[in-house]
This record gives structure tokens, sequence and C-alpha cells, in this order.
């Protein structure tokens, strides 16, 4: 009975951390988009590379460890997007937007920041001007989505 009670206390937190994960979100212009969150390297290489759509109330969170010039590119992504460049204080400092898929591999252009960003905003093509988003826009996180 030990045993059991113990992998299901294991099991239950493994599952309310996948939990809390699963909730993060973002609001940018009065809109919550539920986010993938890309805080490491790796997850920032693959980013939405191979996916044939992202739901519209959907986009992925990009972290980075400290605020410098910013430049993203659409290898392997096929849908469009706008990608969205924030500063340390969750100010929009760039915005590229319409961005095209790029099948064209390593030769895929880059899309850089107009000004030092640390937190890059993935959404559909098409939000930010739905939006109708300009620069300086405050973009709010989730309870303990990024730790100060």
């Amino acid at each position: 009975m030990t045993a059991f009670r113990l992998l299901f206390v294991c099991c239950g937190l493994a599952l309310s951390g996948c939990a809390s994960g699963a909730d993060a979100w973002v609001e940018l212009g009065g809109q919550r988009y539920a986010v993938e969150v890309a805080d490491d390297e790796a997850e920032r290489e693959r980013g939405l590379m191979f996916r044939d759509e992202m739901a519209a109330d959907r986009g992925m969170l990009f972290i980075h460890e400290r605020q410098e010039p910013l430049a993203y590119w659409m290898k392997n992504t096929k849908i469009p997007l706008d990608i969205l460049y924030f500063d340390s204080a969750r100010k929009l400092v760039s915005q590229q937007r319409d961005v095209p898929p790029c099948s064209l591999g390593d030769r895929c252009p880059p899309y850089p920041s107009d000004a030092p960003a640390r937190y890059v905003l993935e959404l559909n093509a098409g939000q930010a001007a739905r939006l109708k988003l300009q620069d300086g826009a405050e973009l709010t996180f989730s309870p303990g989505l990024v730790k100060p």
C-alpha cells in the first residue's frame, strides 16, 4: 500500500507540473493567447517548425536570458506568422508582420528586431493587424510564467 501511495503522489506531482505549463498565457491588445514557452536554446531553435497550423488563440513565447538585438527566421516553418519583439519591460519594440513560410533551409532570410528585445511572441499572421498593435503595447504574462 505504501508503494502505491508513493506512486500516486509522484504521478500527481508530475501531472500538476504539466498543468501549470499548459495554463501559460499572455495578453496583448486586449486578447489572451495560450502560449507554448520556448525558454532554452533547443526549444528556441525548434520554435514552430514543421507545424501545419496553429489555432487563432494560440502562440509561442520565446524567452531570452537578456535583452539584446534579436533576429528570427522561418526555417522549416509552414505557417505565416507575426513575429513580435518585446523588451525587458514587456513593451513592444519591433514587429515583423505577415512573415511568409520558408522551405529554403539555411537560406531563409532573417527578420530582425529594430531594437534590443528579450521576449518574442509568434502569432498567426494577421493578429498584429487585427489588434492594431503599435510599438509600446504592453505584453502581460500569466502568473509565474517568467521568474523575476
